[in-house]
């Protein structure tokens, strides 16, 4: 089989897992069994949407990092990951859903081969991917290990952004400015939803020749509720015509080589509500007080407090976060579940760290979002992509 073509050079992998080993040590572990499909990526290329079965990437003291998965994925490891034969382990079909037994089971006799049977062992007990079962098959065929939970510590690792991560960050910002741009263009009453999604994925997936490059699959679906319906933060999308008199916000991301960009608007059919435009004065002036606080030695708090401040000027409730840090993603998730922009998270923000700027508001019977992702820098932030930031209208 031919070598792997890697998004990423052998070296940049080499320090991610240098840094994970080093926060492996501050955490008192030995090995770690990391079954998050981001991490698994961000440490090895991993790239397959086979994340529904057991799987994971083992890093232990020493050698390259050990890719487990069903044997049916194995050559996807090959194809898309750095790693050698004898550190891609595919177990057996009958492990799939079995009732008799775990792929868990069989991991523990790999990690028994590899005289690691005993070590401390971390694993990410609070995530997606790692049930209760695969953790009671750890512990009952590896009686001698030390479990701990080592949930995010990976995560935390992927938080400061390398240069080529951010050139990829880029590339999913013009994607997503693209599919805003058609979302303009073709949003209007009597249009139906599932119609303009089609639209959205088209723009956000189709080679363009001017850019050079074409867009990939995003972690979260795309978010379009509109009227009463915008008042919940995470519905979909529906088969029905658009209405006049309502606002929708359409919370979408473009996605290359699984970096993603975040970005939401909010679109208007008819003559917009004082209420919407209301809100559009009060979040744009928040916007601008959370982006002057967003730089390198401020806290993630600040960029929220100053948001926060605003919005209690108008008289605005927002009961939830404001942001949450982005990159690389896979389902159902699109943010890097560490730090949140909110009162109370005293992270450090530290340069080349990258969030999504969540301004939403979702109220009892509307709602309304304007957002950006940016890239924290020494004197304020880089805002990605460059999209018109206000309330759009069509009659």
């Amino acid at each position: 089989m031919s070598a792997p073509v890697l998004n990423f050079s052998r070296d940049e992998y080499s320090q991610r897992v240098a840094k994970t080993r080093a926060a492996m040590a501050a955490a008192g572990v030995d090995v770690i069994i990391v079954s998050d499909p981001s991490n698994m990526a961000w440490l090895t290329g991993y790239d397959g949407w086979s994340f529904y079965v057991h799987q994971c990437v083992v890093v232990g003291p020493d050698g390259d990092p050990v890719w487990f998965g069903r044997g049916q994925d194995a050559n996807g490891a090959r194809r898309t990951a750095y790693l050698g034969e004898n550190d891609i382990i595919g177990y057996a079909d009958h492990y799939v859903q079995s009732t008799e037994r775990h792929p868990m089971d069989y991991l523990s006799a790999k990690l028994e081969e590899r005289d690691w049977a005993a070590k401390r062992i971390g694993v990410e007990m609070d995530n997606y991917w790692f049930s209760a079962a695969a953790y009671a098959s750890l512990q009952k065929h590896l009686p001698n290990a030390k479990f701990s939970d080592v949930t995010a510590l990976v995560n935390w690792q992927r938080a400061v952004k390398s240069s080529q991560e951010l050139d990829y960050m880029r590339k999913a910002a013009r994607l997503v400015e693209r599919m805003h741009e058609t979302i303009f263009d073709k949003c209007e009453v009597g249009y139906r939803k599932c119609d303009l999604v089609a639209d959205i994925y088209e723009a956000g997936l189709r080679y363009d020749d001017g850019l050079g490059f074409g867009g990939d699959y995003p972690a979260i679906v795309p978010l379009l509720p509109s009227g009463a319906d915008a008042s919940a933060p995470h519905l979909t999308w529906d088969d029905k015509p658009m209405k006049s008199g309502e606002g929708t916000f359409f919370e979408i991301a473009g996605v290359y080589k699984r970096y993603h960009c975040p970005l939401s608007r909010t679109v208007f059919l008819g003559k917009p509500t004082q209420t919407f435009i209301d809100a559009e004065k009060a979040v744009l002036e928040g916007m601008d007080a959370g982006l002057e606080a967003a730089k390198a030695g401020n806290l993630c708090e600040d960029i929220a407090n100053a948001f926060f401040a605003v919005l209690n000027k108008y008289g605005i409730t927002k009961d939830n976060r404001t942001g949450y840090p982005i990159g690389l993603s896979y389902p159902p998730d699109w943010g890097e579940r560490t730090m949140s922009l909110r009162p109370g998270d005293k992270t450090v923000l530290e340069e080349n760290m990258t969030f999504h700027f969540m301004t939403g508001l979702w109220m009892d019977d509307w709602g309304f979002e304007i957002t950006e992702s940016i890239v924290i820098g020494a004197n304020g932030p880089e805002c990605l992509a460059n999209v018109p930031r206000r309330l759009h209208v069509k009659d």
